[in-house]
């Protein structure tokens, strides 16, 4: 089932880069944004309003709690990373960029929610940064005309959700998903909306293409990318969930490729092959630094398990 998971959460997350650049043609970000969550925050709330059972027991604390997360992990993030698409950065090299969350997640993962990474996953993170960095340097070298700053954009974005990731694991209160995905959208809706009404950019165009590239990033991104990012979260840990992370740059390149013509090339196909090792080296390393805590002995008694974060990113 987590394999499955891991799959389905690649392409979907790996989609809203070509979302973007779908409506990228037709619209600014903040018009592709607000139309994006302005109506999946009213389907939420009214269904939300509907069945109350899973707001129960929640205080205002939580609520709030949650609301910053969202405006972290969805208004933040995606800003920088439509507008990034926007100024001409392809959603290969976006996607790589955002690549780099992985090591920086894994490295605080220790001090700040107590996690154990093993020397096995910091190769593999090392591995997929690297996959990243090929990656990155071919799509940078076959473009021209995008100003040096641009690439710099997506990197506030990844900073954003690593902020939204860890502000959610110190959470003592546990949320149910439906929840924290309803918050989430209202928020981003709202905020959303203030941006495309003051910068004068609320109305949608009338292209078909437009309304097609909302419709696949509600569907696959939002209810498919994002709900299966905080799904994976909680049932695996932030070092192994983030790690499939790395798997987003060469996906996404090979997509643009297919789709929009985008450069994919033998160092394009260099950095999916270390994307893929990254991915089976953390997972076996985690693994085996598993068998090898639960075997340990301490004066011929089973030693006890390390001490887990508080939160739901609790590994199982």
């Amino acid at each position: 089932m987590n394999f499955l998971l891991s799959i389905a959460f690649v392409l979907c997350w790996s989609s809203g880069f070509i979302g973007a650049k779908l409506g990228a043609g037709s619209a600014s970000a903040v018009t592709i944004l607000m139309w994006r969550f302005l109506p999946l925050a009213v389907i939420l709330i009214v269904v939300a309003t509907v069945r109350r059972t899973s707001w129960r027991g929640l205080a205002v604390r939580d609520v709030a709690r949650q609301a910053m997360i969202g405006v972290l992990s969805q208004s933040g993030y995606l800003l920088t990373v439509y507008y990034a698409i926007q100024l001409g950065v392809s959603s290969g090299t976006t996607a790589l960029i955002d690549g780099v969350q992985p090591l920086v997640a894994g490295a605080l993962a220790g001090p700040l929610l107590r996690q154990y990474v093993s020397r096995k996953q910091w190769l593999g993170l090392c591995l997929g940064v690297s996959g990243a960095a090929v990656v990155t340097m071919a799509d940078a070298a076959a473009r021209t005309g995008v100003a040096w700053w641009a690439y710099l954009i997506p990197f506030l974005g990844m900073f954003s959700l690593i902020a939204a990731t860890f502000l959610e694991s110190r959470s003592r209160a546990r949320v149910a998903p439906a929840v924290s995905m309803t918050v989430h959208c209202a928020t981003s809706a709202v905020a959303f909306v203030a941006l495309a009404v003051s910068a004068g950019a609320a109305t949608p165009p009338a292209e078909l293409s437009f309304w097609v590239a909302i419709t696949w990033l509600v569907a696959l991104s939002t209810f498919g990318g994002y709900g299966l990012y905080w799904l994976i979260l909680r049932r695996s840990g932030v070092t192994k969930v983030n790690t499939l992370m790395f798997l987003m740059t060469p996906v996404t390149a090979v997509w643009g490729a297919l789709m929009f013509g985008e450069s994919f090339g033998p160092q394009t196909a260099l950095g999916l092959a270390l994307g893929l090792a990254a991915v089976v080296v953390v997972h076996r390393g985690a693994t085996s630094s598993t068998r090898v805590r639960a075997g340990d002995t301490v004066g011929g008694e089973a030693a006890r398990p390390a001490t887990r974060p508080h939160g739901p990113w609790q590994s199982t």
